[in-house]
């Protein structure tokens, strides 16, 4: 395993002030990139990061984040031996080709997360683990010292989405939900007018979330643990289970046990954008309710077909359906504008909506130069980030709680400020996640 060495500014040219005075052989010229000159960021100035969870998602922002000439990736960890592997021959491609170089060997290769939490030359994580390791691995990050780019949803229960926000909070550190939609220009552009009241008063949501064909399954028998995959360690907080192939890495995805299947999934992204552009990053519905269909037995668990709304205080509601085109709709009392998911083109009525200009003295939302930026712009200076850890716990809640009323088919009444549901002690006991020992938050 190859380990790197962080060298600061200061210190590269402390040994070479010493290797000169100790009449050791060393280069007459020293690379101006190494001292962050001609555009290069030095060395001191990189954010060290480690990306945790390299599946497929996990190496599109491993990829995003070490591209940014003011961070050095040096640590990728997986629980299965070959993803962490293509990780590392990615990173060190990657830095090779950057340096000119045929080989690089910088980065170091882990299976447990612990290994990675205790390096103190480690400033920031990529954590993309599945969904259910999301909590337990961003508080121990928080605690560790470590600002967090965690991808949605936040975490796979009410209860530890609140755990995340106050670890983050208590140890100051910067976090950044991967909710990337809304950091796209005309997301916040959509948002923005609607605001600012440009289709008048705000009264009705709509979210379109088609589910992918992706199941449901039959049940698959136990099956072997296949060689350099850690599967009690991928198990981790979760109820243990045989392993079975379609159990793991993106199938996940549909069992209750490690994530809420569409609703957590592109849900996570769509109701986010509702969150933004109807003001309530900081506080969520009063009621939900919804009907959907789960398949009755097989591998695959999550509702496949779905109703659901909400309802806000401010009277706004939420309705979302299994159905295309996949995205936002807000509808107003003089108009509506409609957020196209993955790709971010915008539909409006009237059309002149999409020509309106936010003034100066307006409502304005800002505009992200790219999610894994904002993230590594705000490490640098302590801001928030686009998609702060309250207003990502917020959205998985909302996510967690449209599944609850689904599963129980009534309506549920919300208290958003105690986070607890009204006069339903079994409404609240789903909420409460059951973490296999030794696992703790």
């Amino acid at each position: 395993m190859s380990e790197c060495t962080r060298i600061t500014r200061r210190g590269f040219l402390k040994r070479a002030a010493g290797a000169a005075a100790a009449g050791a052989a060393f280069p007459a010229i020293i690379p101006a990139s190494a001292l962050g000159a001609n555009g290069a960021t030095a060395p001191g100035n990189r954010i060290v990061m480690a990306s945790i969870g390299v599946g497929g998602q996990g190496r599109h922002d491993m990829r995003a984040l070490m591209s940014l000439p003011d961070v050095q990736m040096i640590a990728v960890c997986d629980v299965d031996a070959n993803h962490r592997a293509e990780a590392r021959r990615m990173v060190e491609e990657y830095y090779a080709g950057r340096a000119d170089r045929a080989t690089f060997s910088g980065c170091a290769e882990y299976n447990d997360f612990r290994e990675v939490l205790a390096r103190d030359d480690i400033d920031a994580l990529m954590l993309a683990p599945p969904d259910h390791w999301h909590a337990v691995m961003s508080v121990a990050a928080a605690k560790a010292g470590k600002d967090i780019y965690c991808e949605k949803p936040l975490a796979n229960s009410i209860p530890e989405g609140r755990a995340v926000v106050d670890a983050v909070r208590r140890y100051r550190r910067v976090f950044q939900t991967g909710s990337h939609e809304r950091s796209r220009d005309n997301a916040r552009f959509a948002c923005e007018l609607v605001r600012n009241g440009r289709i008048g008063k705000l009264h009705t949501i709509r979210v379109n979330m088609p589910v992918d064909n992706h199941g449901p399954i039959e049940n698959q028998p136990p099956m072997p643990i296949p060689q350099g995959f850690d599967y009690d360690l991928w198990l981790g907080p979760a109820p243990y289970e045989p392993y079975t192939e379609k159990r793991c890495h993106f199938w996940f995805r549909y069992i209750l046990d490690y994530s809420g299947g569409e609703m957590t999934d592109r849900g996570a992204h769509i109701i986010d954008l509702g969150q933004l552009g109807n003001n309530t990053d900081h506080t969520g519905p009063i009621s939900v309710e919804g009907e959907g269909w789960f398949p009755p037995d097989g591998l695959f668990n999550t509702a496949m077909k779905y109703k659901f709304q909400f309802e806000y205080a401010n009277g706004v509601r939420m309705i979302g359906e299994s159905k295309a085109p996949r995205g936002i709709r807000f509808e107003g009392d003089a108009g509506w504008v409609f957020i196209h998911i993955h790709g971010g083109d915008l539909e409006a009525e009237p059309a002149s909506l999409l020509r309106e200009v936010i003034g100066p003295n307006e409502i304005r939302l800002g505009r992200s130069r790219g999610h894994h930026v904002d993230f590594i712009e705000n490490v640098k200076t302590r801001g928030e980030c686009k998609a702060p850890v309250e207003a990502g716990h917020r959205t998985a809640t909302m996510c967690h709680m449209a599944n609850i009323a689904m599963r129980l088919g009534r309506k549920l009444r919300w208290d958003p400020e105690n986070e607890q549901f009204i006069n339903d002690d079994e409404a609240n006991r789903m909420m409460i996640p059951s973490m296999r020992t030794p696992w703790t938050l």
